[in-house]
């Protein structure tokens, strides 16, 4: 039995039809947990939709209504990357509510995944990327109106850039902190109560990138060493910032070497170190942790399972077993 709670719903399935996004994935960890014994069923639980009142602490009430209705523009349609469906707006609200108990289980028990979400490039009146609405922000804005938390950190390592996290949760920019590795590192003057950290390839989407907290803009092909090191840079110098009552890790399986939509050179190895990394310091640091499977695109579907099986073996290995 695991110390800590899976979010799962089957219905988490993103109805998109052929699609580069493998929109069955979530059903296929689910399954692999359970087959390889990694986890039972009973350390799954199974969330609610978010309520339109969650979705609307993050975003505007035209846009909901837009979504509720099916009355987004066809420009608005083609930025979201997904087709349009009714069907796809309940998935959508799923995810969020299941973000949002995540990050409840996780500021009881340390920790918490949610095998879904991370939908980090919706914007408060648009999606884009594959995003419709922003769960993680969702949970976050959820957990501060009742009071749960005040303060919280996302750590966004999909290999794409948060760019509606950062509009979301914008500070003010200032002067750059201290260079990573590769000259990359950006830190901005926070004034939100979030502080966001983003570690993604440069050269990649969105060609827009707004500011994170702290923005690592990650060069082609960095393998899992250097990548490492400029991830525990990166907590560091976060959590010099700021001590957050909650972390939001968006775990994302594209900076794996075989993605398709990614240009980094990390292996399965690698990806399950980062997250392991993330835990130890996590858990040294006291500070709970709720966890979102993101962003996978490999050419073979089964390494983006195994990649994101491997979180949960990471968090297992970190945080025990009951």
């Amino acid at each position: 039995m695991l110390p800590f709670k899976l979010v799962y719903s089957d219905d988490y399935f993103l109805p998109i039809g052929s699609h580069v996004f493998p929109a069955e994935k979530y059903k296929r960890i689910h399954d692999r947990l359970l087959a390889n014994g990694i986890a039972a069923a009973s350390d799954f639980v199974c969330p609610r939709p978010a309520t339109d009142e969650d979705v609307l602490l993050v975003h505007t009430p035209r846009y909901v209504e837009k979504l509720k209705t099916g009355t987004l523009s066809a420009r608005e349609e083609l930025q979201m990357e997904v087709p349009y469906s009714p069907e796809l707006v309940r998935a959508f609200w799923l995810a969020a509510g299941g973000s949002i108990l995540a990050a409840d289980y996780a500021l009881n028990d340390g920790v918490a995944i949610s095998v879904g979400g991370g939908f980090h490039h919706a914007f408060p009146d648009h999606g884009e990327g594959f995003c419709m609405i922003h769960d993680v922000a969702v949970a976050i804005r959820r957990m501060q109106a009742d009071e749960k938390i005040s303060t919280a950190m996302t750590v966004d390592c999909d290999v794409h850039q948060g760019n509606g996290t950062a509009v979301i949760f914008a500070g003010a920019p200032g002067a750059a902190g201290p260079p990573g590795p590769a000259n990359q590192a950006r830190v901005h003057k926070q004034t939100s109560n979030v502080f966001t950290i983003s570690l993604h390839q440069e050269n990649n989407y969105p060609a827009f990138k707004p500011p994170s907290s702290l923005d690592l803009n990650l060069p082609d092909g960095i393998g899992d060493a250097d990548y490492l090191a400029c991830l525990g840079n990166a907590l560091s110098l976060g959590l010099s910032k700021v001590k957050p009552e909650l972390i939001c890790y968006v775990a994302g399986a594209d900076p794996y070497r075989e993605d398709q939509l990614g240009g980094l050179s990390l292996t399965i190895e690698g990806l399950k170190e980062r997250d392991a990394l993330m835990f130890r310091i996590a858990k040294g640091e006291g500070i709970p942790v709720m966890v979102t499977l993101a962003g996978g695109y490999a050419h073979k579907l089964e390494d983006t399972i195994t990649i994101h099986c491997n979180t949960i073996v990471a968090a297992k290995e970190i945080f025990g077993v009951r």
